[in-house]
C-alpha cells in the first residue's frame, strides 16, 4: 500500500510542527501545502517537493487528498473537516473541533457516515507523562478536586497570534479543552453544572471579548474542577501553571523543578513539559502523622512539542490502517466543547449553566 497522500491546510507553529511530522512517518507523504499568505511562508527544504495553494477548496479539488490535516483559525475547522471527508479524506483537526456544539456534532456526524477517520488535536493524549498523571490521579479515590490553569504572558508575535485568536475565541474555550478533557479522563462522570467569570484586561480586542477566564465544573460523582486561562501582556508569570489532582487517598501534580526557573509561560514546550511528577499519600500512622513520604517521578527524558506531533500523526495512520473505532475519541472532543462553551456562556450571562 502505498503512502497517504497528506493536505496541510494552515501553516502557524502548529501546522507547520505536524507538516515535518508526516514527512518524518513512513506512510505520509506531503503533496499539498495550503494557506493564505503561502508565497510569505518559509517552507523547509523537505516540503519544497509540496504543491502550494492559497485557497483550501481549489486545494481538495485539485489533490483529491487521502488525509487533510486542518490546523487554520478554529472558526473553519467544522467547514473544512466536512467539506474534506465528503472528498473521501480522513481528517486531523486541531483543537478545539469546532466553535460551536452543533458544528462539532456534525463533524462527527460526517465521519461517521462516510466512514472516514476523525482525529482532533488532544496532544496531551499522546503525552506519555500525562498519560502517566492520569493514571495516577485515577487511584486518588473519589470525588476529585482538579486544579489547573494556563495563563500566558504573551507580546510581541505572540501576542498578536491570541489577539487572532480572540476574535472568535475566549482563553478558556482554547486551551479549556485541553485541561478539561483531562479531567474527564479522570473521572469520567458525567459533568453536570459550569460556572465562570471572565474579565478585559485590554482594549485591544473585539467587543465583548476577553482575555482572563476562571471556569469551574461540578461532576455527577462529586468531583470539581477549575480551569483559569488568561493571555496578553500584562499576565502574570507567577503560578501560571497548575496541573493538580486531589482524591481522598492523597494528590497528585505536575511541577517544575527546581533547575527550571528560567522557563516563561510563552515557551510552547512548557505548555506540555511535566519536568516532574510529584505524588503525595495521605495515609497516616497511628499518631496521626503522614505514613509515607512524597514520591517524585521523573519526566527528563519526555518527548518535545515536536515529538508530540510526531505522536499524534502516527496514531491517525494507525487508525486508517487499523481501522480503530474513534468514537470514544471523538465523543470526548465533544463533551470537553461542550464545558468550556458553557463556561463562556456563564461568562456572558453570569448564570450557572446546567449540562
Amino acid at each position: 500500500m502505498g503512502a497517504k497522500r497528506v493536505l496541510v491546510v494552515g501553516l502557524g507553529n502548529m501546522g507547520m510542527s505536524h507538516a515535518l511530522a508526516y514527512d518524518r512517518i513512513e506512510g505520509f507523504e506531503v503533496t499539498g501545502l495550503c494557506t493564505r499568505n503561502i508565497d510569505d511562508v518559509a517552507i523547509p527544504a523537505s516540503l519544497q517537493k509540496a504543491r502550494r495553494f492559497t485557497q483550501f477548496e481549489e486545494a481538495l479539488t485539485a489533490l483529491a487528498p487521502d488525509v487533510v490535516s486542518i490546523n487554520t483559525w478554529s472558526d473553519t475547522h467544522a467547514a473544512y473537516a466536512i467539506q474534506a471527508m465528503e472528498a473521501g479524506a480522513h481528517v486531523f483537526v486541531e483543537k478545539p473541533l469546532a466553535d460551536t456544539v452543533v458544528d462539532a456534532e456534525r463533524v462527527i456526524e460526517t465521519a461517521i457516515r462516510t466512514g472516514r477517520k476523525l482525529v482532533v488535536g488532544y496532544i496531551l493524549r499522546h503525552h506519555p507523562s500525562w498519560i502517566r498523571f492520569i493514571e495516577i490521579a485515577r487511584t486518588l479515590g473519589t470525588p476529585h478536586v482538579f486544579r489547573m490553569n494556563l495563563n500566558q504572558q504573551s507580546s510581541g508575535a505572540a501576542w498578536e497570534a491570541h489577539k487572532r485568536l480572540l476574535q472568535s475565541l475566549s482563553p478558556i474555550v482554547d486551551c479549556g479543552v485541553h485541561y478539561v478533557d483531562v479531567m474527564c479522563q479522570v473521572t469520567r462522570a458525567k459533568p453536570v453544572q459550569v460556572h465562570a467569570i471572565g474579565t478585559r484586561l485590554t482594549d485591544d480586542m473585539p467587543e465583548g471579548m476577553y482575555n482572563y477566564g476562571h471556569l469551574h465544573v461540578t461532576f455527577d460523582d462529586g468531583s470539581v474542577g477549575w480551569y483559569e486561562a488568561g493571555w496578553g501582556p500584562m499576565m502574570s508569570e507567577t503560578a501560571y501553571f497548575v496541573k493538580d489532582v486531589i482524591g481522598p487517598k492523597g494528590s497528585v501534580s505536575i511541577v517544575m523543578a527546581e533547575t527550571s526557573g528560567d522557563i516563561k509561560s510563552a515557551d510552547i514546550n512548557a505548555h506540555t513539559k511535566t519536568n516532574q511528577i510529584l505524588l503525595h499519600h495521605a495515609a497516616l500512622k497511628p499518631d496521626g502523622t503522614l505514613a509515607k513520604a512524597d514520591e517524585r517521578i521523573d519526566t527528563a527524558d519526555e518527548p518535545d512539542h515536536d515529538a508530540l506531533c510526531e505522536r499524534e500523526q502516527r496514531f491517525l495512520l494507525r487508525a486508517i490502517d487499523e481501522d480503530l473505532d474513534l468514537s470514544d475519541h471523538m465523543n470526548d472532543a465533544v463533551r470537553s466543547l461542550r464545558i468550556v462553551l458553557a463556561a463562556d456562556e456563564a461568562v456572558r450571562t453570569g448564570c450557572v449553566i446546567a449540562l
